[in-house]
């Protein structure tokens, strides 16, 4: 067989192997394949899910525990982390971001997401997973609120017992004085009347 009859009876073949065929118009209707090419990840690997957990004063560990250690810490900055990844994809869109978290006295004092806009959106599970999560952070919110409201209620009573015991003492030691001193003006009056 010559070389062009066999190249085109084994294109029907070649193109069902291949997911991301092309199609070259005048070339009989037939698919090109493509070759396959790996993603290349670069940097750190994170979520939108993973960073919207992060919380100021978390200590570097529980940023390490959340999100893994960062691309890169900057000797001259030590108090800055940053997350930096350039991912190139077969058949989608590149990512590249930028995360950078700034430290003061080993805690978190500043989340800069400004440059994660190329970051993946939430899956519909991750947001399934965020709203719970919300949920259950501003339900132990409000439980904290609750909590330090009966705790200042109730040191509101006790300083308001207290304050009402030292008047009691304070009425009695007064009416004590009161009548110590009706009874040293009563035995002064028996003296001078003695006399």
């Amino acid at each position: 067989m010559n070389k062009l009859t066999l190249t085109i009876l084994s294109l029907p073949f070649l193109s069902a192997c291949s997911p991301s065929v092309p199609d070259v118009p005048g070339f009989f209707g037939l698919s090109l394949p493509t070759f396959y090419k790996n993603d290349i990840h670069q940097g750190s690997v994170l979520s939108r899910f993973k960073i919207n957990q992060l919380k100021l004063d978390m200590s570097p560990a529980q940023v390490q525990a959340l999100i893994g250690s960062p691309s890169i810490i900057d000797p001259f900055h030590n108090n800055q982390w940053d997350y930096l990844n350039h991912s190139v994809l077969h058949q989608k869109d590149d990512i590249y971001y930028h995360l950078i978290l700034t430290f003061n006295d080993d805690k978190l004092t500043n989340i800069d997401t400004s440059g994660i806009s190329g970051l993946p959106a939430l899956t519909e599970k991750e947001k399934e997973l965020e709203v719970e999560r919300t949920a259950e952070e501003k339900l132990a919110v409000e439980k904290a609120l609750a909590a330090e409201k009966k705790r200042i209620a109730e040191e509101k009573l006790a300083a308001e017992q207290a304050i009402a015991a030292e008047e009691k003492r304070i009425a009695e030691e007064k009416a004590a004085a009161e009548k110590a001193a009706r009874q040293t003006a009563l035995k002064a009056k028996k003296i001078a009347e003695e006399k």
